[in-house]
């Protein structure tokens, strides 16, 4: 991750439409799959925002970051965080963690399915992950280059790489449909009007806009909650170790 990239998650990841929503729905997939009290470890923390949240809801937290600048933020927040590489053995012992969460990190590795081991060596039988990533390869383009993005995803594909790394998958689904429409425009702009590379910023919305997507998003964790979607700009996944 790009330093700049990092201090627009600092600052944006409170209030910011897109940070809140998926915060929201994570904690929600571990409160009815994992609930705390019980000891979670984040790969790739980012801010640490999403870490301290997890504390907040009565998880014992740690996590690993390859950057130094999150590391070193997320220890300024009084966080226990390594500097590790997650294609390495995490350093937790086998069988040691109750969960693990992987935020929108896979997409940025170049063997996934060696971090996706390193999760379930480290999960104890019956404990399991949490996992984020975008959807869609077709829409890849220069904002996922800008953000380091080596792939987006299809459902399959990320079946596919927990099977292979020996985790069972008990949900899998799209999510964040509500924005797939604009998503769809831009990319198609994009690709009839290229121009330089637009930086990896998150496009600012007005407050009133925010507020309203931040509503959209509620509502698609309601009905969640209930069924799948067949389509949406992102994927999650709750997966478990056997046994």
């Amino acid at each position: 991750m790009d330093p700049a990239h990092l201090d627009e998650l600092i600052e944006l990841e409170d209030t910011y439409w897109w940070h809140v929503s998926k915060r929201r729905l994570v904690i929600g997939l571990l409160a009815r799959d994992f609930p705390a009290p019980c000891r979670l470890v984040e790969g790739g923390v980012g801010s640490a925002r999403d870490l301290l949240e997890f504390q907040r809801a009565g998880y014992t937290v740690s996590g690993y970051d390859a950057m130094p600048e999150s590391v070193a933020n997320a220890r300024e927040r009084g966080l226990d965080v390594l500097r590790h590489d997650l294609e390495r053995t995490w350093p937790d012992g086998e069988g040691s963690l109750d969960v693990a969460v992987l935020l929108d990190v896979l997409e940025h590795i170049a063997d996934p399915v060696s971090v996706l081991a390193n999760v379930r060596r480290a999960l104890r039988p019956g404990a399991g992950a949490v996992i984020t990533v975008p959807a869609y390869p077709f829409l890849h383009g220069d904002w996922d280059r800008a953000l380091g993005h080596q792939r987006r995803y299809t459902v399959r594909m990320l079946r596919g790489q927990a099977m292979e790394a020996g985790l069972d998958v008990a949900r899998i689904t799209h999510w964040n449909a509500f924005s797939l429409p604009a998503a769809l425009a831009v990319r198609g702009l994009q690709r009839l009007f290229p121009r330089d590379a637009p930086p990896a910023e998150f496009p600012r919305v007005p407050s009133v806009l925010n507020r309203m997507l931040i509503a959209c998003a509620n509502v698609e964790r309601a009905w969640l909650r209930v069924l799948p979607l067949p389509v949406g700009l992102s994927l999650f996944a709750v997966l478990r170790r056997p046994g």
